[in-house]
């Protein structure tokens, strides 16, 4: 039985996400012998965010304008091939915890700004292939154990707004999860459809059919009831009932909206459309994300109050956490401390969780593994700038999450995690697991 697996090379480069900035792409091989003869490789990209939470772990960029407009990551890069490298070179790449610690050791902050979070995972996520590889397991499985079969549903992102798209539709994603489906490959050929089906209901309202970061559509709109009624009626041309078939999932990013100088959440878009000043406090909040609950079939809203707000959370988490998921993304950002203040206030009822934000691949297991202790719902999430790097759909499937928030049927980045996933369900067959994460 292999017991040690020796770290043998680390090496980063400086790679291109969807949107054409600057990544960290490393490789990790691993074993005993002859490098590229006995050694296994393991290759890692990291994602960014857009909207991203003040909280989160630093994304370490070089800020020299004069490359790609300060976004280089040659610092990142630099660190993983040095400081990094050294930290781990030697030590056996089966025992993750430890090379993580070994990670943040070498970053000595506590938001990772020394060695920059997206060296550190560019690492960690690489350790974990390579390892998977010299062991001859699917990497779920080596992350999960041999029990792991349980798929996630989609929360798939078909209509774009706020940071992640140039129009006027002010919150950020509006999702359909098929959580009446029978298994994964049906799961995704629903969401297809109505994809398409969107695409033609837009170009026959003569509205843009063009896309947004996560490759959902972002056309003008009013408000959101008119994005939901849209969905809607995609739904139903695609043959699917609303409500059981299919629900709905809406992120606001509120703290992207909201406004500290004025202490309200602003609402351009709307604003724009309707030719008046939209505004709404934490209680106008709560009363129009109910009002959209007794409208339409939503299932969870993500970051539906700023970051700082916590009285606001636990109000919102009062009134309206019995009727639907509230996840905190830029509340948590995937950090065990947030996490524990938020169960201690009943604020928030899930976490979405984006690697990235944390940093290793065990802090991101520590989250998710004390919000599923607490009762509350996990959701692996990808970031608005993302890779062709699949990692995180077998995170979903060995953590047992239950959902994935990984964009639109539309762009290779995209789609590589629903690729991925229909590898997992072909190959778990039978033993493949997909619930209603709901009922």
């Amino acid at each position: 039985m292999l017991r040690y697996l020796p770290v043998r090379r680390v090496h980063a480069r400086q790679v291109l996400d969807s949107r054409g900035n600057p990544t960290v792409e490393v490789e990790v091989t691993v074993g005993e012998g002859v490098i590229g003869i006995n050694g296994y490789t393991g290759r890692a990209m990291v994602p960014s965010g857009a909207s991203t939470g003040k909280f989160e772990a630093v994304e370490l960029r070089d800020g020299e304008k004069g490359n790609y407009g300060g976004l280089s990551v040659h610092r990142a890069v630099e660190n993983v091939n040095t400081r990094l490298a050294e930290a781990i070179l030697g030590e056996n790449a089966l025992n993750q915890r430890f090379i993580d610690h070994k990670i943040i050791e070498t970053d000595g902050t506590d938001n990772k700004n020394s060695v920059g979070a997206n060296a550190a995972l560019g690492v960690s996520m690489a350790v974990a292939r390579a390892a998977a590889a010299a062991l001859r397991i699917p990497l779920y499985q080596y992350m999960g154990g041999c029990h792991t079969g349980r798929m996630p549903v989609p929360m798939m992102n078909i209509l774009n707004g706020g940071r992640h798209a140039d129009n006027t539709v002010d919150m950020q994603e509006f999702m359909i999860m098929p959580a009446g489906a029978s298994n994964m490959e049906e799961a995704i050929r629903m969401c297809g459809e109505i994809y398409q089906c969107l695409k033609i209901i837009l170009k026959q309202k003569k509205l843009s059919t063009a896309v947004g970061d996560e490759g959902g559509f972002a056309p003008d709109l009013e408000d959101s009831e008119k994005v939901l009624e849209l969905i809607m009626e995609a739904v139903k041309k695609a043959g699917y009932e609303p409500g059981k078939d299919i629900y709905i999932a809406i992120d606001a990013a509120a703290s992207e909206l909201y406004d500290k100088d004025r202490n309200a959440y602003v609402f351009p878009g709307e604003s724009l459309m309707k030719g008046k000043e939209i505004l709404r406090d934490s209680e106008q909040m709560i009363e129009y994300y109910e009002r959209l609950l007794d409208q339409f079939p939503i299932v969870s809203i993500e970051d539906g109050l700023e970051e700082d707000d916590w009285e606001g959370w636990k109000k919102l988490t009062k009134y309206l956490g019995a009727r639907v998921q509230l996840v905190g993304d830029d509340l948590f950002v995937t950090n065990i401390k947030r996490l524990s203040c938020g169960i201690r206030q009943k604020a928030a009822n899930a976490i979405l969780v984006k690697v990235n934000q944390i940093g290793t691949l065990s802090e991101a297991l520590d989250a998710v593994e004390m919000a599923q202790k607490s009762g509350y719902r996990v959701v692996i999430s990808h970031r608005s700038g993302e890779t062709e790097d699949s990692f995180i759909a077998d995170l979903a499937v060995a953590t047992g999450a239950g959902q994935i928030k990984t964009g639109a049927p539309c762009r290779s980045d995209r789609n590589a995690k629903y690729n991925q996933l229909l590898r997992i369900h072909e190959e778990l067959g039978e033993l493949e697991i997909y619930e209603n994460p709901f009922v």
